[in-house]
């Protein structure tokens, strides 16, 4: 008698019946000791899945949502004096009518432009110094010990020098943020040249590379992710120290807008510059994120 192979009416699974086989046993599905665990992990995990639906995005806006509606709430029922910190809904109300009133245009226009201009000389600056040290032994020995020398010394620290040399006026307040955005692209730029593989060098001076091709070619592509690691803590130092310098003699500012609210207790429109102060951060950090994406798609697992 052969081997046949019979299946249950239900087709859960299959039993072989052999020759020499009791035929009083009828073929219904025998249980797999390896598949029935499987399928309790697979079903354990479809489980887990089905109940992860909510996206990450939408629970951290249900906590800011949670966290505000607190504040309100305590806000509203007295638990926080209106002097010592407004309401979300005053804060709104009292940033729209800045907004209407172009005040907080023109001290966001005034902020811009110092920031702008301290980004504009500090970028540059840091870049050059963390070539000159990367490049040569002797650029590193004029440079390195005297920024890491100076990096330690705290900006604030600097404020009463600084006033008696560059007075009160704009200069000091673009010098001051100059600094602070100098510093990190120098640290993270010459670091990231000293990084890149002397086999690399070695491979252009094979190829017949000259120095300016080298620099182009090799130093600079891989500087890349240490400066632009350098520009994201320039940025995330630029907006605060420009909250202190916007309170040194200022005229125009969000600096100032907030220094004359605390005077009168206005402590709505303190918030509102905080919160001006906190977007402003965001969005550079995103465009800095922007250009990592766009400017290093050349490195592995981008």
């Amino acid at each position: 008698m052969t081997a046949t192979q019979s299946r249950s009416g239900a087709g859960a699974a299959g039993a072989l019946v052999t020759e020499g086989g009791d035929p009083s046993i009828t073929p219904h599905a025998t249980p797999d000791p390896v598949g029935a665990p499987l399928t309790l992990i697979s079903l354990a995990t479809g489980h887990s899945h089905r109940q992860r639906r909510v996206p990450s995005g939408v629970e951290r806006f249900a906590g800011m949502v949670l966290l505000f509606g607190l504040w309100e709430l305590a806000s509203r029922v007295g638990w926080i004096s209106p002097r010592q910190l407004a309401g979300p809904s005053t804060v709104v109300t009292a940033g729209w009518h800045l907004i209407r009133a172009g005040t907080l245009g023109t001290a966001l226009w005034a902020s811009l432009q110092r920031v702008g201009r301290a980004v504009g000389i500090g970028i540059p600056a840091g870049a050059g110094l963390a070539l000159l040290a990367g490049l040569s032994r002797v650029g590193n020995d004029l440079v390195d010990a005297n920024a890491q020398m100076l990096r330690f010394v705290p900006i604030i620290a600097l404020q009463p020098l600084l006033i008696v040399w560059l007075g009160i006026g704009e200069t000091i307040k673009v010098f001051l943020i100059v600094i602070g955005v100098a510093f990190p692209i120098y640290v993270n730029t010459s670091a990231a040249i000293r990084s890149i593989d002397p086999g690399f060098r070695e491979l252009s001076d094979v190829v017949g590379l000259s120095r300016w091709q080298l620099i182009r070619r090799v130093v600079l592509l891989g500087a890349l992710p240490g400066f632009l690691v350098g520009l994201r803590l320039a940025s995330a130092i630029a907006w605060p120290l420009l909250v202190f310098v916007e309170q040194i003699n200022a005229t125009k500012g969000i600096g100032f807008m907030m220094l004359r609210a605390q005077t009168f207790f206005q402590t709505d429109v303190i918030v509102v510059g905080l919160v001006v102060y906190a977007v402003l951060g965001l969005l550079s950090d995103a465009v800095v994120r922007t250009l990592e994406r766009v400017l290093l798609r050349w490195q592995p697992g981008r």
